[in-house]
């Protein structure tokens, strides 16, 4: 991509790296563009927050914008970028007519960080105690809508090979309008495990975990009713340190010393306390994508427990960096064993490390997905031709969300 070229991204909410691993991914896709050359404007409509990152700062201007406003084609038809990158299904309803209407050339990308509607379903399924079954997804409104915002979006960006599958086999959505697009790190090699800690430096069990987040949230319960009393017995001197942005009151009322339950609240810095903790615990029973919080935890060197839930999509057939287990017993035993055996920790810490080195180097994906992008951007009339049915949910009948817009701004006057 020799000539300098404009990428708008729409996001949800203003990036948070500290807070969220949807805000770490978002930095790296930020990074990836910028190592092209592209010239970023990021847009969003939701409030400043005192912990949202300083885009200025990464060379990315900043621009506040409305719903449901004229203001916006204004400002779009004026900045006239080459490629829309939207932040999560719900920025593609909201703004993807405006984008197509006033740079119908654009290139719309989508990240769809997880599959909210894969997240709903199994949410739903947890608390109706029954199985989840991917026929599920169809009584799932958020699905009509997430499905229809990939159709209508030029590249989907997926994190999970699983929900890639799921998207072909349920949905039957053609592959070429997804892009597998991971987390993108950087090597782990023997000189940067040489500076963390080591088994004996380090001490206490760990959750860490953006409290909006639900599945986050109903992990600390099981955690305090269930799993963390039953480590207690066979290890009574073990604590346990709750971190999370956001943690509401009914979170800080967990926070029991003689347990040795401790509500932390947000990290100052995530990495810090992840690298100083022995093992991470992550008994997430419902959720979607791939988990920030358990890749953090094998980039500090930090071995974990998880569920088959907690794991999904994120280790190939490379063994786990520690235990993956749905049985609570065997999650009990396996944590403790974790705890107190130095060898076992050790290879679990190495296989993390390993999983870090073979699935999720920015080397893997960067080139090929800048190669993609120009492909589609060279021919991307054919691409949208391709996909009749996505230009079928633009058609004028079928823009709901548009008209609905509009009207939401007639009466605004």
């Amino acid at each position: 991509m020799n000539q300098v070229q404009k990428l708008l991204i729409i996001g949800f909410v203003w990036p948070e790296p500290n807070s969220s691993a949807a805000g770490g991914r978002m930095i790296q896709l930020i990074s990836l563009f910028k190592r092209q050359g592209f010239n970023i404007t990021f847009a969003s409509p939701a409030q400043d927050s005192d912990f949202m990152v300083d885009l200025e700062s990464l060379g990315v201007d900043k621009k506040s914008i409305d719903l449901n406003n004229y203001s916006f084609d204004v400002f779009i038809k004026e900045l006239n970028p080459e490629i829309v990158l939207f932040d999560r299904f719900m920025m593609e309803e909201q703004f993807g007519w405006r984008v197509a209407e006033n740079c119908p050339n654009a290139l719309r990308l989508l990240d769809t960080e997880d599959l909210h509607c894969l997240r709903l379903a199994r949410q739903k399924a947890f608390k109706e105690k029954r199985s989840f079954n991917a026929t599920d997804l169809f009584l799932e409104d958020v699905a009509k809508r997430e499905v229809a915002s990939i159709l209508r979006s030029d590249l989907s960006l997926m994190i999970s090979e699983f929900e890639i599958e799921l998207l072909e086999s349920v949905f039957k959505i053609d592959k070429g309008l997804f892009y597998y697009l991971p987390f993108l790190l950087e090597p782990i090699n023997s000189i940067e495990m040489l500076k963390l800690p080591s088994f004996e430096e380090r001490k206490n069990f760990i959750f860490i975990g953006n409290f909006l987040h639900e599945p986050n949230w109903n992990a600390v319960q099981y955690l305090k009713e269930t799993i963390w009393p039953l480590i207690r017995k066979l290890l009574p001197e073990a604590v346990l340190h709750i971190y999370g942005a956001y943690p509401s009151q009914k979170v800080v009322q967990l926070h029991n010393v003689k347990e040795g339950f401790f509500i932390k609240g947000r990290a100052n810095d995530a990495r810090e306390v992840v690298k100083n903790a022995r093992v991470v615990l992550a008994p997430l029973r419902f959720g979607a994508g791939i988990k920030g919080k358990l890749l953090e935890a094998m980039q500090c060197g930090t071995p974990s427990v998880t569920t088959n839930i907690g794991g999904e999509s994120m280790h190939g057939d490379l063994p786990w960096n520690g235990f993956v287990t749905d049985d609570i017993t065997d999650f009990t035993d396996k944590a403790v064993q974790l705890y107190q055996d130095k060898n076992i920790w050790i290879k679990a810490q190495q296989n993390g490390i390993t999983i870090i080195n073979q699935r999720y180097l920015r080397g893997l994906f960067e080139d090929d997905f800048v190669k993609v992008v120009m492909i589609l951007q060279a021919d991307l009339q054919k691409h949208r031709l391709n996909n009749f049915i996505g230009s079928m949910l633009q058609h004028h009948t079928l823009k709901s969300t548009k008209y609905m817009s509009l009207w939401i701004e007639a009466k605004n006057k």
